[in-house]
């Protein structure tokens, strides 16, 4: 996988820690009754009573997220993009767990929609995991780099 693209999809999901964070942190309430928006129904508020405290807790993870894939982005490491592709690995894998076992109070639309988001970042994830391709020597006897890897 090539710079660009690492680069690419630590902005979509820099895009994603932003929105969901964002809202969560300083909105939590708003978050509860109505996260995803959109004319989706509120997947949140219907999985309990709401909790403030672990609502902004969520918001910080994702803006957690969020700080780690802006440094890897604009950083352009392999090492960095890996660090982050693995750390929404270790979170959106558990949460989509969970969430697939609670599908039962959604609709079918909002359940698909549900799973197809909260499996988004996991699909997006493992490509950051790749290595960096190896430096190659040309014919002329030079070395070209082909990934940024420091």
């Amino acid at each position: 996988m090539n710079t660009t693209s690492r680069r690419i999809i630590l902005w979509i999901l820099n895009a994603t820690a932003a929105f969901v964070g964002i809202w969560a942190l300083v909105f939590p309430r708003g978050f509860s009754d109505a996260f995803p928006g959109f004319g989706f129904a509120a997947w949140v508020g219907h999985d309990g009573p709401y909790n403030e405290h672990l609502i902004r807790d969520v918001g910080a993870l994702y803006l957690a997220l969020l700080a780690a894939g802006v440094v890897a982005a604009l950083q352009r490491r392999v090492d960095a993009a890996i660090a982050v592709g693995a750390a929404w690995l270790v979170f959106s894998v558990p949460h989509l767990g969970y969430h697939v076992a609670h599908l039962e109070d959604l609709s079918v639309l909002d359940a698909v929609a549900q799973s197809v988001a909260l499996a988004a970042p996991i699909v997006l994830s493992i490509p950051l995991l790749v290595p960096a391709r190896a430096a190659r020597t040309t014919t002329a006897g030079t070395t070209t780099e082909l990934e940024h890897t420091r």
